[in-house]
């Protein structure tokens, strides 16, 4: 089975693995303790700690170990909201943040009495700054902004040099959440407060990383007890944290190489993509990118389906399609760039990822869209719509009824009726899929056609509209 979910989290690192071993027979006790045992704990947690800090460029003491990614996220969104709550009650958001930012976001917002802000993004994911601008100077004092350093879904980086820019014009502390490059890039700079993710760079699950920078208003908005100066409350897991700490260290010192090996690959991958499979959109910044991270979107395909095909060929990806057994709505991530969400397909490459591994993928994915895709000729051979009745106008629209019917359905259907409709006919798609919100433009702009826009339905909820659609060639 070939990995290709490195997004998701990676195989402990090597080194990481051997510094856990060693770390369960010196370092189980607790580090608060003051018996021998306890010592010998504190000086691997205070090694670790170092360790990090410098990979990360801040001060030792500046830096705490939580029991996952999500958790340093959701303490530093929830911390510098209560902190800050005074100062600005206002939380901006860039519109693709990772989703334990915007849930805590929005619990923070709720607590201090506040509101949330979505910064749109551009067709690549990434942060629009002239929009950004706006948000930032409009009435009302804002308590935060977070802006990830780049996109967990599509891997584009954000502009984080000119938003950090912004965010100390308007004297506002910056939120990075950098678990995509953590190991991988450079550490941004001009961030207030870092949070990370020790399984996305090679370290074990259950342990994520915060930085507070000395100077920000901080504030706990949970119970604290003593450990990690009151932030991540309950007893540090040190072998974890001795592993994650020297997978890090490994991992930073291997990243140029290994980014390049990466960039090659995934360069390959989007070249390749599009000539091997009709009807595919490659999704993301083509250049200014994470190197492991290519993701596209497949026309027609269902994403469970294909997921399932490319596990039996003998490969593990991952989906943001809204077609998936664990959710029925579209990616957050896609929804906000505007681009097709069905068939979506994450590729991101582990740190030992193989040239061989990747032509294989290749030689495999075709089998496996045409076998998601229930119908393989859409749009080629269809059935000429009836001719109108007496009186009625030659350009009255066709009616196609999808409403109950999911992704992809509603495009398929589509597919299927618009080579019967007169060039300048127009189709009225009736539909409440929530994906079809971003799949039937982009079908549109993927096969030549006119999208005119929607229209809500009479008697319907604000899900169902009608999608009018021009045929042009």
């Amino acid at each position: 089975m070939v990995y290709f979910d490195a997004a998701s989290g990676e195989p402990l690192d090597p080194a990481g693995r051997e510094a856990y071993l060693a770390a369960l027979d010196e370092g189980w006790a607790g580090p608060d303790r003051l018996y021998r045992e306890g010592r010998r704990a504190r000086m691997l947690l205070d090694a670790a700690r170092e360790a990090t800090a410098e990979v990360l460029g801040c001060r030792a003491d500046e830096l705490v170990f939580t029991g996952s990614g999500t958790a340093a996220v959701h303490h530093g969104v929830l911390g510098l909201a209560k902190g800050r709550a005074r100062a600005g009650r206002r939380l901006v958001l860039s519109a693709v943040e990772h989703s334990s930012v915007i849930h805590a976001g929005e619990l923070a917002a709720a607590r201090n009495g506040g509101e949330l802000e979505l910064a749109p993004v551009d067709v690549h994911g990434r942060v629009r700054l002239d929009l950004l601008t706006e948000l930032l100077a409009q009435p009302g004092p804002v308590g935060f902004l977070a802006v990830q350093s780049a996109n967990h879904e599509v891997g584009t980086r954000q502009p984080l040099t000119e938003v950090a820019a912004l965010a100390a014009e308007y004297e506002v502390p910056l939120l990075v959440d950098a678990a995509v490059s953590l190991g991988r890039e450079p550490v941004p700079s001009g961030w207030s407060v870092l949070a990370g993710s020790a399984r996305k760079w090679g370290g074990p699950t259950g342990v994520g990383v915060l930085a507070v920078r000395k100077g920000s208003r901080f504030a706990a908005d949970w119970p604290q007890d003593e450990r990690e100066r009151g932030w991540a409350p309950g007893p540090p897991n040190v072998p974890a944290i001795l592993a994650a700490a020297t997978a890090l260290r490994a991992r930073s010192a291997e990243s140029q190489e290994a980014g390049l090996n990466h960039r090659e690959l995934t360069t390959l991958l989007r070249a390749r993509i599009p000539e091997l499979v009709p009807d595919v959109e490659v999704v993301g910044d083509p250049d200014d990118r994470v190197p492991h991270i290519l993701t596209f979107s497949c026309l027609y395909a269902s994403g469970e389906a294909l997921l399932l095909e490319l596990d039996r060929a003998g490969f593990s990806v991952s989906s943001g399609s809204s077609c998936t057994a664990s959710t029925l709505t579209p990616s957050h991530v896609l929804e906000a760039m505007g681009v097709l969400s069905q068939g979506n397909i994450r590729v991101s490459l582990p740190w030992d990822a193989r040239g061989e591994d990747v032509e294989r993928f290749l030689d495999a994915l075709p089998d496996a869209v045409r076998a998601a895709r229930p119908e393989p000729e859409l749009g080629r051979e269809s059935t000429p719509e009836p001719e109108p009745e007496p009186g009625e106008s030659a350009d009255a629209s066709v009616v196609i009824d999808a409403l109950g019917k999911l992704c992809p359905l509603p495009v398929i259907e589509l597919g299927k009726r618009i080579g019967g409709v007169p060039v300048g006919g127009v189709l009225r798609v009736l539909a409440d899929d929530p994906a079809a919100r971003l799949d039937i433009p982009a079908w549109c702009r993927m096969t030549g056609q006119d999208f005119l826009g929607t229209e809500p339905l009479r008697g319907a909820p604000d899900s169902a509209l009608a999608y009018l659609v021009r045929r042009l060639r």
